[in-house]
């Protein structure tokens, strides 16, 4: 048994380290295979807790447009196709106040004032509350706001431009620099949508 042994240890080794090279990747194959499945549980959780956007919205389009009114619109559409669907601007709009890249969201009130008016009624951002409509204010109106100064602003405006719309006060947390006191203050002279 023993000369059987020797004439086979080279075999023996062979196998012994093929069988350890296997169980070694065996094991990172399951890590592996560990890490995807919780990526795709992630990923799974994370479609769950964002509701799906309803396939149409309303929108109150008002102003310097040829058939103001309300439209209901595809919730892909941007603030250029509602005007479109309502004829067009007339010769009087400014239209340099109003994003026409904007996602539109339900109850949207988009205003289109004439050349030159100023009055704060006639402006998308302020409702006839006095209370700031933050999904439409300026930089210069948000820094109006309580606690907010001009990179709070941008934040909130490049926050905005890059997620959409605000849904609820509460959103204004996703903003960078803005916690529950600066909130606390907001939540007077913000309104949404």
């Amino acid at each position: 048994m023993l000369e059987l042994l020797r004439k086979n240890i080279f075999l023996i080794v062979i196998v012994i380290a093929i069988s350890g090279f296997l169980l070694l990747n065996n094991d990172e194959i399951d890590e592996k295979a560990t890490q995807l499945n919780s990526a795709s549980t992630s990923t799974n959780i994370l479609k769950e807790e964002i509701p799906d956007q309803p396939p149409t919205v309303i929108i109150d389009v008002k102003g310097e447009v040829l058939q103001p009114g309300v439209y209901e619109m595809d919730s892909k559409s941007r603030v250029d196709d509602v005007i479109k669907i309502a004829g067009g601007f007339t010769k009087s709009a400014d239209q340099t106040m109003v994003n026409l890249a904007q996602k539109v969201q339900d109850e949207m009130i988009i205003v289109i004032p004439k050349i030159g008016e100023t009055s704060a009624g006639n402006e998308p951002n302020v409702s006839g509350n006095d209370k700031v409509r933050i999904n439409y204010a300026t930089k210069a109106e948000i820094e109006g706001l309580n606690g907010i100064g001009p990179s709070k602003a941008q934040a909130i405006l490049q926050y905005r431009e890059e997620n959409g719309f605000f849904k609820k006060i509460d959103d204004l947390l996703l903003v960078s620099g803005i916690g529950e006191k600066t909130l606390e203050n907001l939540k007077d002279d913000v309104q949404i949508p």
